[in-house]
């Protein structure tokens, strides 16, 4: 299927570029903003059109509907949930503490990069509530009504019974009774490999974001700010348009790459995709450019000065690895091959808020 927004991709690169690098992050208080779209999207009755200054949101009792279009909807802070075509959901709460969806038609994944421990996320469909209460990636089909766990572990009640489901796992949710089944990890389809992809994109617009944050010295924001990293409720007073308001543990808008992604607080996380989510408190290590080789006593082992770092892959300009598979993760969580689409592809594609800087690459059809 051919996005709708193709023509207007040019116009979209040329007013990203207007964009000040300290534009106003996203500050979402409450979940449901989508920040991507392709195709025929729908909140309400009205269709999402393009935008370079704001995101739409689906408020409570509002309902989300694709026809041949999907869409990318930002939920509690680091946990993404990505619609397929012909699929829709209803959010019935979206506060933060207590975030409660069902999902009507179609198919959902749940990506769950980060869950903080004050937020609840809730998944109703048919006669099951999914509790995602761990990070992992989680797929739910209407017909028939099931949930398959990639990577986690979902807690399903149906019923006045409740069945933890682990990965490889999965559980039909239109019956009384649970049965939980295997299933094969490696059978993906076109919805599946669109989602790692776009999970990719978010990570690699991760890094700048995080730098952004290091280098503006967040830690020590004016003295009349006190804003911190560990602590991103400590940015009372700082201006909505400033760096250093909320500057890790939410979303942020990033506008080289013309999207959203997430910021972590403390150390690096990985997506159950296997991508690193870089913090701004050790993002300096990405950039991090060993000294040349002097010619032998470099150390034990000799010759290799400069710095080692086991969890990032050498390159020629020094240490990269932003978007690389954790150790054991990779393939295995979910091994879902992304049919040879970089991570840049991104042709006829739109951010919901931005015309998508970096896209994700169309359906994978």
């Amino acid at each position: 299927m051919k996005p709708v927004w193709s023509m207007a991709l040019t116009v979209a690169a040329v007013a990203l570029a207007a964009i000040p690098a300290s534009a106003q992050p996203v500050i979402s208080a409450k979940s449901g903003l989508v920040s991507y779209i392709e195709g025929k999207v729908f909140v309400g009755d009205q269709e999402v059109q393009p935008s370079l200054t704001s995101f739409p949101d689906v408020k409570e009792k509002m309902v989300l509907r694709t026809t041949e279009g999907r869409a990318e909807v930002l939920l509690t802070p680091g946990v993404f949930l990505r619609v397929g075509e012909n699929s829709s959901f209803r959010m019935i709460t979206n506060r933060l503490i207590d975030t409660r969806l069902e999902i009507l038609t179609g198919s959902v994944v749940v990506e769950a990069d980060d869950v903080a421990k004050d937020t609840n996320l809730t998944i109703v469909a048919d006669k099951a509530a999914v509790l995602i209460a761990r990070h992992g990636l989680y797929r739910f089909d209407m017909e028939p009504a099931r949930v398959k766990v990639f990577d986690g572990v979902a807690s399903v009640t149906t019923g006045e019974q409740t069945s933890p489901v682990a990965a490889g796992r999965m559980l039909r949710l239109d019956s009384e009774t649970a049965s939980v089944e295997k299933f094969d990890k490696e059978a993906t389809d076109a919805f599946d490999r669109w989602s790692k992809r776009r999970a990719e994109n978010v990570a690699m617009a991760n890094v700048s974001s995080a730098k952004q944050v290091h280098d503006y010295g967040c830690t020590n924001y004016g003295s009349n700010y006190g804003t911190n990293w560990a602590n991103p409720a400590n940015s009372a007073g700082v201006p909505v348009n400033s760096p250093c308001n909320n500057p890790c543990g939410g979303w942020r808008y990033n506008p080289w790459y013309g999207m959203v992604t997430y910021v972590p607080c403390g150390g690096n996380i990985y997506s159950p995709y296997g991508y690193r989510y870089w913090s701004p408190n050790n993002v300096a290590r990405m950039y991090y450019v060993p000294p040349p080789n002097r010619g032998g006593m470099g150390g034990f082992g000799g010759g290799n000065g400069g710095g080692y770092y086991p969890s990032m892959g050498s390159s020629g300009g020094g240490y990269s690895g932003a978007v690389a598979s954790a150790p054991g993760v990779g393939a295995s969580s979910g091994a879902m091959s992304s049919s040879g689409s970089s991570a840049a592809s991104g042709a006829g594609a739109s951010s919901a808020g931005h015309g998508g800087g970096a896209s994700s690459g169309g359906h994978g059809k």
